[in-house]
């Protein structure tokens, strides 16, 4: 479906970005585009400008603290992301950035996109919750810094508003990480995911049951502890032409154990 004419704006700066952000509220944010553009044919959104964020240096890069602590620009690619030295020092994000569609997507798309779009199937929004990173937002008031877990409020509805943007994602030290997923073919979108992590207590996202990661704290990495941590969230996640709720429901389960023991194991 071919999409209806729109203003297309590049500015040469975050500021600049900010300012046309938020003086038109028919603005949209362009990163990536490989979610926007499909929910826009799809008429599923439909904004007046696209503000295009390629250029602007300052939201790319990716960088390592003394402390471990890894940073990382919205618009790090996940090709970006897989193949930096800095990001090894959480190894569980590139190998969940090398999982998503195929290389052409990898080498467009970008961190920042994949979260703000919060397309309940994408990999990443149950991890960044898992591990426990801190999204960084900005706008012409100021810099504030929300947790992943209070990120995500809705199918493509974060807590990036109205002439803001976010600048940088920040994840804690850490290696004791895993991720499982069953997808549509081996590149394909997820049917259900789950993340955990176990640097200090244990974490489990699960991702597919809801509209937004569900973040859960099982008492031990056992998996009946797991098991148990899923069936007290009273899930019903949704059923489609590829998954009943049932069947999301079983999977839930399965892989929340398997992404539990991945990160128990982990050294």
């Amino acid at each position: 479906m071919l999409l209806r004419e729109i203003e297309y704006a590049k500015p040469a700066s975050v500021a600049e970005a900010l300012s046309i952000l938020a003086g038109n509220e028919g603005a949209r944010a362009l990163a990536g585009g490989q979610t926007l553009i499909n929910v826009m044919k799809a008429r599923a959104a439909s904004p007046d400008v696209l503000v295009d964020l390629k250029g602007l240096d300052e939201l790319k890069g990716i960088e390592l603290g003394a402390d471990g602590t890894l940073t990382i620009g919205a618009m790090a690619t996940y090709s970006e992301i897989a193949a930096a030295a800095e990001a090894r020092a959480r190894p569980i994000l590139g190998e969940v950035c090398l999982q998503i569609a195929d290389v052409q997507v990898r080498n467009r798309g970008t961190i920042g996109g994949n979260l703000c779009s919060n397309d309940p199937t994408n990999h990443l929004p149950p991890l960044m919750c898992a591990v426990g990173a801190e999204m960084t937002i900005l706008s012409a008031d100021g810099e504030r810094t929300v947790p992943a877990a209070d990120f995500f409020l809705g199918v493509y509805l974060t807590a990036v508003g109205p002439g803001e943007l976010l600048t940088k994602i920040t994840l804690p030290a850490g290696k004791r990480d895993g991720f499982a997923a069953v997808t549509l073919g081996v590149d394909g979108t997820c049917i259900a995911n789950a993340a955990a992590s176990v640097n200090g207590s244990l974490r489990v996202a699960l991702g597919c049951v809801d509209a937004i990661p569900v973040l859960l704290q099982p008492e031990s990495s056992d998996d009946d502890a797991v098991r148990d941590a899923v069936r007290g969230a009273d899930l019903y996640p949704p059923s489609d032409v590829h998954a009943s709720s049932e069947y999301r429901l079983h999977l839930a389960e399965v892989l929340a154990v398997r992404a539990a023991r991945t990160a128990s194991e982990s050294r």
